[in-house]
């Protein structure tokens, strides 16, 4: 018996009939996924709370909007933060930053922001994260609440998060790119 691919690095892309407040119109960045179930973080929901609020030293380093983005219902009084750092894996990665997936990682964020300041690139801060049970993810991509499609660096440091998933859909090909343009409400139509 094989184990399922994991989907790790990959984005959910939530399909128009997604209607869930949390997941509307979502783009959700896998940080992990294995038998155990699925972490990820939604990419495309800034909060008005800026980061230096929050977070001592780390707001230089945001990417633009230098927001909080709210990754998720799960673990709001948390935070975690993602960046990426160009390059192959190897001993040359930054301390207090993780390769979770190609150019993608976790940033330790009670490391000084001083030490990954000349590494990281695209970083955003995310009080909350999704989460799902072992098989739930599988179940919910069969029923069609989620188009699971290649991530690129470029997507966590979207400058207009607010249209990353009709960007995200454009880029794909055929029927998913026409999806771009789907109204928010079909019945205006």
């Amino acid at each position: 018996m094989t184990a399922a691919p994991s989907h790790t690095g990959r984005l959910l892309v939530a399909t128009p009939m997604l209607t869930d407040p949390n997941f509307a119109r979502s783009v959700v960045l896998l940080l992990d996924h294995d038998v155990q179930g699925a972490l990820g973080v939604v990419l495309n929901r800034p909060t008005p709370v800026d980061v230096s609020d929050v977070l001592d030293g780390w707001a230089e380093l945001a990417g633009a909007p230098p927001v909080v983005f709210q990754g998720g219902p799960v673990g709001l009084d948390s935070a975690l933060a993602v960046a990426v750092v160009p390059g192959e894996p190897g001993p040359a990665d930054p301390l207090g930053w993780r390769r979770v997936h190609g150019a993608i990682g976790l940033v330790d964020l009670e490391a000084p922001p001083q030490i990954l300041a000349g590494g990281l690139g695209g970083l955003r801060v995310f009080a909350g994260y999704a989460g799902w049970t072992p098989g739930q993810l599988e179940v919910e991509i069969a029923e069609g609440a989620w188009y699971l499609v290649d991530s690129e660096p470029g997507d966590i440091s979207c400058p207009d998060p607010e249209r990353l998933w009709r960007a995200v859909l454009r880029r794909q090909r055929g029927a998913l790119a026409m999806l771009a343009t789907y109204p928010e409400d079909p019945t205006l139509n």
